[in-house]
């Protein structure tokens, strides 16, 4: 019998009420228990989850919802996830995953599996449904999707560059003429690097792992271009040193605050550059090695603990969050990119949000992180390996860490 299943069983009997997995390619699960819930996610840094959890409170006085604000950092949410649930504690009801965790919660039997009739999958743009897939069952349910996007200075950019070597040529002449920095993405050592990094490789023609993440399928070549590529800026100095200590948001205050022509950032950052800088603003997709690049398929997915007390209640939570209605919200509200194909076709929201064509463009032309129940080990690998080469920033860097690199992620898939 699997851990994972074998963990639920447990849970079951010990509590009642909490769903199985079902054994290898079984059915969906069953959920029971009603009640007040809590949703552990991010910080939110836009202020748009409370109406949003206040209209069901208001709806459901006997099954009231209780944010709980993790850190801002992927990292340390999952540090605390991971505690939590490690400690089979009924705390957290709805866990906010990023994407990527999704394997790894599934498979040590920290949530359940969900049946897929219950939400209107066929209506999600596909990409993201994959990522709430696990061995072939719904362990989450989409609720807010991303893509990274590069913002640019319409003031001083008059055409937004398609490759890297128009970025850096457009940036090496702003930052001479502006006195401002050119291009920073985040670049501190975080799993925001291990975004970046991955988005240079898919952009030079490369991928670092199989979308199983059962092979390593890094070739040294891209990965030393792609490598180059921010370690040139570095060095030429339209990529600001001061970077390297940047993450999302130190980025997106550093670009609205007139700092820089270009930012690599998530769709979130749109609302408050706009209310900064107006017209000024622009967003196109990554620039590539020849041409458009690729984007690291990002966001967040809703799912049960295995160890909640009121798991009827955080699914019904769910589809309410997850409602045409609300995902509207998800955008208007607090510029998240919604997870509802149709929403990106709308024209007052394209009127509103005029990047919206583009970011569809960018989500489905977009590559998912491996699906690695080991994901943290491999990010951890991937981020520590390039923060080592930028921080010392030789032409001969590039190399090395892109050899180095590939050997200790296939050490870690061998032993996984």
């Amino acid at each position: 019998m699997p851990r994972s299943l074998s963990l639920i069983l447990a849970v079951i009997l010990a509590a009642g009420g909490c769903a199985t997995a079902g054994e290898e390619g079984g059915g969906e699960t069953s959920t029971g228990g009603t009640g007040p819930i809590t949703f552990a996610t991010g910080r939110d840094t836009t202020a748009y989850l409370q109406p949003l959890l206040d209209r069901w409170n208001q709806a459901h006085p006997a099954e009231k919802v209780t944010l709980l604000e993790l850190p801002e950092a992927a990292d340390e949410q999952r540090a605390q996830m991971v505690a939590n649930l490690q400690a089979q504690s009924s705390r957290y009801d709805v866990l906010g995953l990023d994407v990527v965790w999704t394997a790894e919660f599934a498979e040590n039997g920290w949530i359940i599996p969900l049946e897929r009739g219950l939400f209107p999958l066929d209506r999600f743009l596909p990409p993201v449904v994959e990522t709430a897939i696990y061995k072939d069952k719904l362990w989450a349910v989409p609720y807010t999707s991303n893509a990274g996007l590069l913002y640019y200075r319409t003031d001083l950019v008059k055409k937004p560059p398609r490759t890297w070597a128009e970025l850096r040529d457009q940036s090496r002449e702003i930052t001479k003429n502006h006195n401002i920095g050119g291009y920073a993405g985040q670049f501190l050592a975080y799993e925001g690097l291990t975004v970046n990094f991955s988005e240079a490789v898919q952009s030079a023609g490369g991928q670092i792992l199989s979308h199983d993440g059962t092979e390593v399928t890094l070739d040294p070549a891209k990965g030393e271009t792609a490598l180059d590529f921010l370690l040139q800026g570095l060095r030429e100095g339209w990529i600001p040193k001061r970077s390297l200590s940047f993450k999302e948001e130190e980025s997106r205050l550093a670009f609205q605050e007139g700092e820089l022509a270009f930012a690599r950032n998530w769709p979130h950052a749109y609302g408050p550059a706009k209310a900064t800088l107006g017209d000024k603003l622009g967003v196109t997709r990554l620039p590539g090695l020849t041409g458009p690049g690729s984007s690291t398929l990002g966001g967040a997915n809703l799912a049960i603990s295995a160890f909640s007390k009121h798991q009827q209640t955080a699914q019904e939570f769910i589809r309410y969050f997850t409602s045409l209605e609300n995902e509207r919200r998800v955008l208007t509200e607090g510029s998240f990119p919604p997870v509802w194909t149709e929403l990106y076709d709308d024209p007052d929201l394209i009127k509103r949000f005029p990047y919206l064509p583009v970011l569809k463009e960018s989500i489905l032309a977009a590559k998912p992180r491996p699906v690695s129940a080991n994901y943290n080990q491999l990010s951890l690998v991937i981020a520590s390996s390039v923060a080592k080469a930028l921080s010392t920033p030789t032409p001969e860097s590039a190399d090395d860490v892109a050899v180095s690199m590939k050997s200790e992620l296939e050490e870690i898939i061998r032993t996984q």
